[in-house]
This record gives C-alpha cells, sequence and structure tokens, in this order.
C-alpha cells in the first residue's frame, strides 16, 4: 500500500513534537514520516495498520514505530454507549538529531540506537514495561525545558532495556513510499471498511481502484504485502474481537455480524489470525474483568 508523506507539525520552540489527540478519530490517512514516533491508546477502539499488519486497537495500546513506517490508526464507532469511548491518545515524534547531531553516537546511547534500528518494523510495548512508560508518557504534554528532554530519554532509555517489546511487521514488509497512488488506496480502504460486514468481491474493489481483476491483485499485493481476502478476513477478525470483549452478543452472530458467511469459516479464520478459538478469546477477558 503506497503511503502518504506527512509532515510533522514541529514548531521552533520544540526538539520533538508531542501532540494529544482527542475528538471523533485519529484525523490521519495512511501515511509516513522521517520521526520515530510512540503512540499511547489511553482511550478508543478499532485497529491499527502497521506495515503489513493488522491488530484490534483498545485503551493501553502502546507502539514505537521506525522512521518512514507506513502505519494509520482508526477508531471503530459502535453502537453500545459504553464502548464507544471518543479518541484520548498521546503522540509523541522525533528525529534522530532531537538532542543535537551526533548525540546518538555517544557510548552511552548504544542500547537507544539498537531500539531505533528494532524499530523499523514497529514494536509493541506490553507488560510492566507499558506500564512505567505509559505513566511517563501522560505527564510528558505537561512537561517543559529540560524535563522534556529528560523524559524522552528516559522513555526510550526504559524501552531500549526492556524485553517486552515486540516487533510488529513481517521481516520482510519493504513500504512502498511514493503518496502518488494515496487516493486510489484511501477509496480502497474506505470501501473494505464501509461494507466489512457485507460480502465483499474482488470485481467490486477493482471498480473502485479503476483497475482490472487482474490488475488490482498485482496492485494491492504489491503494496499492501498480502492478498486482499486476507486483509479483508485481518479487518474482520479484528472487529470480532472486539465484539467479544465488549459485547453479550452470540458468537454465531458475531461472526455474521463482521461478513463471514457461517461459524465454521469464522472459527477457522479466527484460529488462523488470533492463534485462539474465539471463545478462549472471551474467556481470556473474561478473567481479566473478574
Amino acid at each position: 500500500m503506497k503511503a502518504v508523506f506527512e509532515q510533522t507539525p514541529r514548531t521552533d520552540w520544540e526538539s520533538f513534537h508531542c501532540e494529544v489527540v482527542q475528538g471523533d478519530s485519529y484525523h490521519a490517512a495512511w501515511h509516513f514520516h522521517p520521526e520515530y514516533q510512540l503512540t499511547l491508546v489511553i482511550r478508543g477502539y478499532g485497529h491499527r495498520l502497521v506495515g503489513d499488519n493488522i491488530a484490534p486497537l483498545y485503551a493501553g495500546d502502546l507502539v514505537m514505530l521506525g522512521s518512514n513506517l507506513p502505519h494509520v490508526w482508526q477508531q471503530e464507532q459502535t453502537h453500545s454507549p459504553t464502548f464507544s469511548p471518543p479518541v484520548h491518545a498521546i503522540i509523541i515524534r522525533f528525529l534522530g538529531t532531537f538532542a543535537g547531531k551526533g548525540f546518538l553516537e555517544i557510548p552511552e546511547m548504544r542500547l537507544v540506537r539498537s531500539l531505533l534500528r528494532r524499530s523499523t518494523r514497529g514494536l509493541h510495548v506490553t507488560g510492566k514495561t507499558q506500564e512505567i512508560v505509559a505513566g511517563k508518557i501522560r505527564r510528558l504534554p505537561e512537561a517543559s525545558g529540560l524535563d522534556r528532554i529528560c523524559s524522552l530519554l528516559s522513555i526510550l532509555n526504559d524501552l531500549a532495556k526492556s524485553k517486552e517489546v515486540k516487533p510488529i511487521a513481517s521481516r520482510g514488509f519493504l513500504p512502498e513510499l511514493d503518496g502518488s497512488d494515496q487516493d486510489r488506496m484511501q477509496n480502497v480502504c474506505d470501501y473494505i471498511n464501509r461494507h466489512l460486514s457485507e460480502p465483499i468481491q474482488r470485481a467490486q474493489v477493482a471498480k473502485v481502484a479503476h483497475l482490472s481483476e487482474a490488475a488490482f491483485s498485482r496492485f494491492f499485493k504489491l503494496r499492501a504485502g498480502k492478498t486482499l481476502p486476507r486483509f479483508i478476513n485481518e479487518l474482520r477478525v479484528g472487529r470480532a474481537c472486539r465484539l467479544l470483549v465488549e459485547e453479550e452478543m452470540k458468537i454465531v452472530d458475531i461472526a455474521l455480524n463482521c461478513g463471514f458467511s457461517n461459524l465454521t469459516n469464522f472459527n477457522r479464520r479466527f484460529l488462523e489470525i488470533a492463534g485462539c478459538p474465539p471463545s478462549d478469546y472471551r474467556r481470556q477477558f473474561q478473567r481479566v474483568k473478574i
């Protein structure tokens, strides 16, 4: 999927950008930028796309992105007022030179240099590290002066020393960074999201992209790193994960609501993508609530 270049709105008085996002969405398309990025979701539901990975999005999700890694966070509206909070997230963007040219090359920054290299695939932060770093990120928007720089360095130090960070995009993902096809891909993604609960035919999506079916298949696989059916199934399973946690619906009703034609196919795809049966996934979250 070709992503559009996005200019980070950094002002003259700051060495890196820290933004508090609040509202009904993240107001961003599939994009990339030269800055590294840390995103903490405080409230919100939906899914995130990082490289060729699609994952459900929940409050507490914490991710670090490498330079020029295509991504987008998408809020999904629900019909349940209990589980339809507005978006609340903190996004930090910084260049490798934010603390001065050559700063990363000093011996004490060896582990941070390694962290930045590993972030080229995106890193999902979990466990105790997530709790510690999330707390520091929450306080960062209020910091100023040297405290602001020290806070970001402390966050990077925690991440660099942690073993609770896992790569997100596949090892072989090679992003297409030309923005010339942005409108075409955005139209395709919008169409899929609008019709996710319905049967989606390749011919229909190809028509949206103004391509023949054969040309569209090549176009989509090259830019998304996966086939159209796989992409759709991952989005549907991501929606199913949210419904399993938030709603008391029967699993068969969730399967139909997410666009699967029958329960057998839903169970097979869910196990393939989520790594466990849907009933086990729901039980895991029920134990957490207790």
